[in-house]
């Protein structure tokens, strides 16, 4: 008589159904980090944690989130902007000399403020545009074209203002230009403007990258390039449009700055490239490209903003604060490698027997991320 019999599971080192503690804690990372930074300067300064204080820091971690988002999008493509904080200062710059007004045949026009902010939005999608052409037509390394362009932003900047700021950028009445200030100043319900333009952005870029087949493009040619052009993935494309979108994020955000300013000055933004990436890696993105997701990425934003104020409420010095604030890049670098190390090891361990949500859960990305879906160009 024959008897049969039952395989057992394989061990995962804790009771089936139980919570896999290390797991929550590393994927939940910026969340956590967010909660302690928040927590411990709540404790340090009774004025941390007041509604007007929290509504002010999020208006300066709006402008960091705009630029990640954007810089978002092309590490997922697998490569990098070096350009958009200098796209930052020109596109502050170009709205700036628009308001100071335009010589034309002996007449001084001054533009809509509306129409101000259009063309330096058009300004940065222009700089975006050259990016993309250069890595997908010219097959430039992203780190080199974006370098040159940054020098060569930052230049026109400069040459355009001849190294002065553009001072009182408040408009004037008669003239019809006011309302420039509304982005820096005014509050809707309460909430500041730049927080709220964070917030669309970010929902279109959620919706761009979950709900669309360019979303799942972007992916696909982020994890493998060459298989998803094999696929008819218009890879090439999908690189341009990322870049146009990174270049579009750093306009808004340099509008914003000067707005708040109430001045345009063509070094402004420097390093933010810098702050963006930073934000984008400690959102749990991975720069090899193909893992990543906006929540993440506003998380990180929120966490080097509410570090860097909070560190500035109490007092501490700028120099440790630069240490403090590359100290906490180079934790999120290490504990990216150790979350994607962990998801390929639990890939390769998946029985080739496995049932197809066994192995579906496996070969998915990070929570918040969808699997790379090799989708033909409609």
């Amino acid at each position: 008589m024959s008897q049969a019999t039952a395989t057992a599971p394989a061990s995962t080192g804790r009771p089936a159904g139980g919570l896999d503690i290390p797991k929550i804690l590393l994927e939940g990372r910026a969340f956590i980090a967010l909660i302690v930074i928040i927590v411990i300067f709540s404790f340090l300064s009774p004025n941390y944690f007041s509604v007007n204080n929290l509504l002010t820091m999020s208006a300066h971690v709006a402008v960091y989130a705009i630029l990640a988002v954007g810089m978002l999008l092309v590490i997922l493509n697998g490569g990098i902007d070096l350009s958009v904080g200098s796209t930052v200062g020109l596109a502050g710059v170009v709205a700036g000399f628009l308001m100071q007004g335009v010589k034309l045949g002996g007449v001084t026009l001054y533009p809509a403020v509306w129409v101000c902010a259009v063309c330096a939005v058009a300004v940065g999608a222009f700089v975006g545009w050259i990016n993309g052409i250069l890595v997908s037509k010219f097959g430039v390394a992203p780190f080199v074209a974006t370098l040159g362009t940054l020098y060569v932003v930052r230049g026109a900047a400069l040459l355009i203002t001849g190294g002065l700021t553009y001072p009182n950028l408040r408009g004037d009445p008669a003239l019809g230009n006011t309302g420039f200030d509304a982005l820096g100043f005014n509050r809707i319900f309460g909430i500041p403007t730049g927080v709220l333009v964070m917030v669309v952005i970010a929902l279109l870029g959620s919706f761009l990258l979950n709900r669309t087949a360019f979303g799942r493009w972007l992916y696909a040619s982020g994890g493998n390039a060459r298989a998803a052009e094999l696929s008819g993935i218009p890879v090439k494309k999908v690189q341009v449009r990322i870049y146009v979108a990174s270049g579009v994020c750093a306009a808004i955000a340099g509008v914003i700055i000067a707005s708040e300013l109430t001045s345009a000055n063509p070094t402004a933004g420097s390093a933010f490239e810098l702050t963006a990436i930073a934000a984008v890696v400690i959102g749990g993105a991975a720069l090899s490209g193909g893992r990543g997701n906006i929540r993440g990425t506003l998380l990180g934003a929120f966490v080097i903003g509410f570090l860097s104020d909070g560190l500035v409420i109490i007092g501490v010095s700028e120099y440790w604060q630069m240490v403090f604030k590359g100290a906490v890049i180079v934790v999120a670098v290490m504990l990216n490698r150790i979350e994607g190390r962990s998801k390929r090891i639990k890939h390769a361990e998946i029985p080739a027997g496995a049932p197809p949500a066994q192995a579906a859960s496996g070969a998915a990305g990070p929570t918040g991320t969808p699997p790379a879906v090799n989708t033909a160009n409609p």
